[in-house]
């Protein structure tokens, strides 16, 4: 069978169509689109049929960057508005799923083996057991994938807005400049793509590059301190991914999001298997933990194939 894989996100609408074969999912070519220039869900719908050019199936998996429940769907870092009742008229498909992004990723986690490994023992995932999937990006992902003798179980979660804990004085004043602006500081402020702007902007008092620009100047390592606010943002990471795996009871993570893959290289390297592991009395528990980060090219777009698998089968 064919379905549409739509992975929709704060500043891009990614879309492929996805071949069913004996249970397996296999993506086409990628479609990107900014969420910035539509409207909403149907008028990039549209624009990628005309790409493709010809009629879309009618049948869709969609994943969506905030929560998925609910007849009125808002995206969390978007102005799109999506109303489940009038959904599948409005894009013409029989059969729909929507999930949370991250809980896309998830269900991909559950159906790839493409990793590469960041910290703790170098063994595969459980068969058995809690991973937990975090993802930094527009902003922070976060879900759980519970694997039993039924199967696998996915669960979203909004865990990138908990609360930002800062652990020293640099992360103190980093805390403190957000809350001036914003009140409460989720961790999500911090570990996201504009994320590390405000890393910069309290090293230095001074504004930050445009961010594609800090990025890049921070991943090759062209100024030395976009580098040293690149591993600040590796060391908060791994803080807020240790306490994520305790919170969840995880036996392995799962790195993942729109700037994983873009740090495959660093986090090991960073001090981001310190403060992982850095748990105080659970210190010896979190270095038996394996982290990983998800290498498949587009988790999203296979996740929100496998999600659909998953509620209305092949």
């Amino acid at each position: 069978m064919e379905l549409v894989a739509a992975d929709i996100g704060g500043t891009h609408a990614r879309f492929a169509l996805a071949t069913v074969t004996d249970g397996k999912v296999a993506l086409g070519p990628e479609t990107v689109l900014k969420t910035g220039e539509f409207a909403g869900l149907p008028e990039a719908w549209r624009a990628f049929e005309q790409a493709l050019g010809r009629p879309l199936p009618p049948a869709a998996g969609i994943a969506l960057a905030g929560p998925a429940d609910g007849d009125v769907v808002r995206l969390t870092n978007s102005g799109w508005v999506l109303e489940r009742s009038r959904l599948n008229a409005q894009l013409g498909v029989d059969r729909l799923s929507l999930v949370n992004d991250f809980a896309a990723v998830a269900h991909a986690v559950a159906r790839c083996e493409t990793f590469t490994h960041i910290c703790g023992p170098e063994r595969p995932l459980p068969e058995r057991g809690v991973v937990s999937i975090v993802g930094p990006g527009t902003g922070l992902g976060v879900a759980m994938l519970v694997r039993g003798p039924e199967g696998d179980r996915v669960i979203a979660t909004e865990g990138g807005h908990i609360e930002f804990a800062p652990l020293d004085r640099e992360e103190q004043r980093l805390r403190d400049d957000l809350a001036g602006r914003f009140g409460r500081v989720s961790v999500e402020r911090v570990l996201s793509g504009a994320g590390l702007g405000e890393i910069y902007a309290s090293i230095t008092g001074r504004d930050p590059p445009e961010p594609a620009e800090l990025w890049r100047l921070a991943l090759t390592g062209a100024a030395p301190v976009a580098v040293t606010a690149l591993d600040r943002f590796c060391r908060i990471l791994g803080s807020a991914a240790g306490d994520l795996a305790l919170a969840q009871g995880a036996d392995a993570v799962v790195i993942a999001g729109g700037l994983g893959l873009r740090l495959a290289e660093h986090l090991p390297a960073s001090s981001f298997p310190e403060r992982f592991a850095a748990k105080g009395r659970f210190q010896a528990r979190m270095e038996t933990l394996p982290v990983k980060l998800i290498t498949h090219p587009q988790p999203g777009l296979l996740g929100a194939a496998a999600a659909f698998l998953s509620e209305h089968g092949g």
